[in-house]
């Protein structure tokens, strides 16, 4: 039998190798921004445009390559980094696997522009799809530039899997904030279609984090500091007040690395148990460093992913210091033994008791007495009136008590006669229909009537909006407020006016006329999360998604009690709307019990 096992061709290889290292845009930037901190720039900037699908470009003021090594980064497996598999677990750069320019240049089209300190002119390579097109000499600043354009122009079928440009910008946002939380003693500047999204300056942690995600968030920090023999802890946690519904602000770096870890998120949140209600998520950004050869940082393609020699040690620590660092500055109730000496006695009533309240008595009032003998005179003198006996005379007692019972009875029969509704546990509406009973689950039902409210009043009527006495300034990063600009035309059409929109907020003026002034906030967050998520391109689809959002976030709980007129409203309005039977998000309203089946249960 002939033999049937051959080797991969190179441009094979580097197309399945980057189907690991690269699932998307925003892993482009992450690898290049990487690759310009390993090589000590001071001053990295980021460029891309149509969400990085037409151009992703990287300068740094770094190291630079010399001509060979600019050739040599483009081979697989072609690394300064380690030279023995020792190395590693003992890891302090970013990139060291050798696959990324590789990977990236046999889907693409890359430019690399590069030149050392010792250099009077610097190198310039053009690659397409893992073929070197051109190498030349050229004049360029020392650093490297490296543009990457038509991203997987040779694989259009992974192309075609690539979300909106706003979910893919979006990523590449997070990455940009991962790596430039990570190093706060670098300048970053980020641009996207020629306007500036980031600006940030060299600084110290809490100023890139307030840089980053608005001057409001420098009030909200609680500082973390912590040294020991197996990890040094520093960075910030959000006080319970400002928790939020969603994780998207939770960041943890080990050595200086972003990483995903459950585990240590859990010690996180059970520190702030107690604190906050369920349903929310503390801010956090905390940096571990640990020996290099206690971790493991080569078990994942993205090196999101860490193995620890010891995670039940770090979790104890972790959570410790956070909660003491929560006593400390006053955000949790806790026992100090450090004495304030402001708080002691002074010295020279050290000594001295406390004085003794005197209290003087009238011993010769007597409140039985009459107002005549009363030692307090009134201008005014209650007349005597008759004895109360008086006002019941020739009345029949036993009349009385009948009289009452009949009422009290005919009350109560009436209403379990009109009684049509009933609600069990606090979440499901029981009502009675021809061939039986059915089950309406509370909360998806209100959502369902909400979706068809909210889509009809943006596609069909003129939203109602309510003026705000006093306008309401909300706080968000500006990734959020790039979101919000692109969705206000679609948020004024459901009844919200902007007065303005700042740099890292918003002032609201007025509001729908179905919700209330408090749940702004919560509404808008969980909006721009679902469009951030799941919003495809058409405008249809944008204004779907709002309606659905926000039927979610005003819909009544599971836990609410309703009194009958609201139960009743809920059954009507619900089998009013056109797709009773299920919710905005799939899942049924209410299901039906019949008679027979009812029947069979006692009958087995």
């Amino acid at each position: 039998m002939a033999d049937i096992i051959q080797l991969l061709p190179d441009h094979v290889a580097n197309q399945i190798a980057a189907g690991e290292v690269v699932q998307r845009p925003a892993s482009v930037v992450k690898e290049l921004l990487e690759n310009a901190i390993d090589a000590e720039a001071t001053n990295i900037k980021l460029i891309i445009k149509d969400a990085g699908k037409a151009l992703i470009q990287v300068i740094d003021n770094g190291k630079g390559m010399s001509t060979t090594d600019a050739r040599l980064s483009f081979e697989r497996h072609a690394t300064s980094k380690i030279k023995k598999a020792e190395d590693l677990f003992n890891l302090h750069t970013k990139g060291f696997r050798g696959e990324a320019l590789a990977s990236i240049a046999a889907i693409a089209h890359v430019v690399l522009k590069t030149k050392q300190e010792n250099q009077t002119l610097g190198t310039s390579i053009k690659i397409e799809g893992s073929t070197v097109v051109s190498q030349e000499t050229v004049s360029t600043p020392i650093g490297t530039s490296i543009a990457v354009k038509n991203l997987f122009y040779n694989i259009p079928a992974r192309r075609n899997f690539l979300k909106s440009n706003t979910i893919e910008t979006r990523h590449i946002v997070n990455e940009f904030q991962r790596v430039a939380l990570a190093h706060p003693n670098i300048s970053f500047q980020f641009y996207h279609n020629e306007s500036e999204i980031y600006n940030l300056n060299a600084g110290n942690l809490r100023q890139r984090i307030v840089a980053i995600f608005g001057k409001k968030t420098n009030e909200k920090l609680v500082p973390i500091n912590e040294s020991t023999d197996v990890v040094e802890i520093i960075g910030f946690v959000t006080k319970p007040e400002f928790a939020k519904k969603k994780r998207d602000e939770q960041f943890f770096f080990v050595n200086d690395r972003f990483i995903k870890n459950s585990y240590l998120n859990h010690a996180v949140s059970s520190a702030f148990d107690g604190l906050m209600p369920s349903g929310v998520y503390p801010t956090y950004f905390l940096y571990l460093n640990v020996p290099t050869n206690s971790i493991d940082i080569n078990i994942h393609p993205t090196k999101t992913e860490i193995k620890f020699d010891d995670e039940k040690t770090l979790y104890a620590i972790l959570r410790s210091t956070i909660k003491h660092s929560l006593g400390q500055y006053n955000v949790a109730p806790v026992l100090d033994f450090d004495r304030d000496a402001s708080m002691d006695t002074p010295y020279n009533f050290k000594e001295k008791s406390a004085p003794k309240p005197t209290i003087t008595v009238d011993r010769n009032f007597n409140p039985f007495k009459t107002e005549q003998q009363n030692s307090i005179n009134f201008p005014y003198k209650r007349e005597k009136t008759a004895d109360w006996e008086s006002l019941y005379t020739g009345i029949d007692t036993r009349d009385i008590e009948v009289e009452s019972e009949s009422i009290h009875s005919s009350l109560f029969t009436e209403e379990k006669q009109h009684n049509k509704t009933y609600q069990i546990h606090n979440k499901y509406i029981v009502s009675t229909i021809k061939s039986g009973i059915v089950y309406i689950n509370q909360q998806l039902a209100h959502q369902r009537i909400l979706y068809e409210e909210f889509l009809e009043n943006i596609t069909v009527k003129e939203a109602m909006s309510q003026q705000l006495l006093f306008p309401l300034e909300l706080s968000f990063n500006k990734t959020d407020i790039t979101s919000i600009k692109e969705i206000k035309e679609d948020l004024e059409s459901i009844g919200f006016l902007f007065d303005k929109i700042l740099e890292d907020s918003v002032v609201i003026s007025g509001i729908p006329v179905t919700i209330i002034e408090s749940q702004i906030s919560i509404i808008i967050e969980q909006l721009l999360e679902d469009i951030n998520n799941d919003i495809p391109d058409t405008s249809f689809s944008q204004l779907d998604i709002m309606a659905k959002s926000l039927a979610k976030s005003l819909a009544i709980k599971t836990g609410t009690k309703l009194d009958t007129k609201e139960q009743e409203d809920i059954v009507n309005k619900l089998f009013l709307c056109k797709e009773p039977s299920a919710s905005p998000f799939g899942k049924k309203t209410f299901i039906t019990v019949n008679i027979d089946e009812i029947d069979k249960k006692f009958n087995n």
